[in-house]
């Protein structure tokens, strides 16, 4: 179960240039340091149930992806609260828990480890890692040498690798290519049927109304709507096309 509470989160914008750190320094100890407040998420509150599959919609900059990075626990809210029972694997952002200059093997056991997977759990399933993600060639080389579709293939079959109480995936498998897309779409159906709670952002409504059974609308960081995915998603799609 994933209970969200009246959660808000609020960043401190600069106003002013300040080109050193030194120039932070100073203005913060004269108490010159001026910010603008920004409100990404605001009085946001809902519940889903284990199993269930939510699909957070809305437009750029709505909040979504803020908001997954408070549920995995990434952000700490400003406001309220988020509970969470189970593991979560998180995919947030493209090669978050990568080092771009380690190899691909390297790295295989140091975003397992952010993940809180062992060494020995690691070694033992790296073979099958390495084959979902389809890198049998480039895992030697230094991920800074990857495309983007190569990071969320890797990222993907890494953080998918047992099957976590909870995944949360941001729109980073949209870089994939079609047949990978396909594969790891496959792959997260299977998770769903295996009971995992699922937590994604899509532009794509086809996609969570075909996978999602809840889903959730935020614009401007405020929750619009949340319920069953059609009604949700017919909603969402009457407004944008008006």
């Amino acid at each position: 179960m994933i209970k969200v509470e009246h959660v808000a989160m609020r960043f401190n914008l600069g106003v002013e240039k300040v080109n050193t750190l030194k120039e932070v320094v100073i203005k913060a100890i004269k108490g010159e340091l001026r910010f603008k407040e920004f409100w990404a998420l605001k009085d946001v509150s809902f519940q889903i149930e284990t199993g269930d599959v939510l699909g957070v919609i809305g437009s750029n900059g709505a909040g979504k992806s803020t908001l997954l990075k408070v549920i995995a626990g990434v952000l700490e809210p400003t406001e309220g609260k988020v509970s969470v029972d189970g593991v979560i694997a998180p995919m947030l952002e493209l090669g978050a828990g990568f080092d771009s200059e380690l190899t691909g093997r390297e790295n295989v056991f140091l975003n397992g480890a952010v993940l809180g997977y062992g060494k020995k759990f690691l070694t033992d399933k790296y073979d099958e890692i390495v084959a979902f993600a389809e890198l049998e060639d480039f895992m030697e080389v230094p991920i800074r040498n990857y495309s983007s579709g190569m990071l969320a293939r890797l990222a993907f079959s890494i953080a998918t690798v047992v099957d976590p109480e909870v995944l949360i995936v941001d729109e980073i498998l949209s870089v994939g290519d079609a047949a990978f897309q396909y594969k790891s779409r496959q792959k997260m159906e299977s998770m769903i049927a295996g009971g995992t709670t699922v937590l994604f952002v899509s532009h794509a409504t086809e996609s969570i109304r075909e996978i999602c059974n809840k889903a959730l609308w935020l614009e401007h960081g405020k929750m619009i709507m949340f319920g069953e995915a059609e009604e949700v998603c017919d909603q969402y799609m009457r407004t944008v096309e008006h």
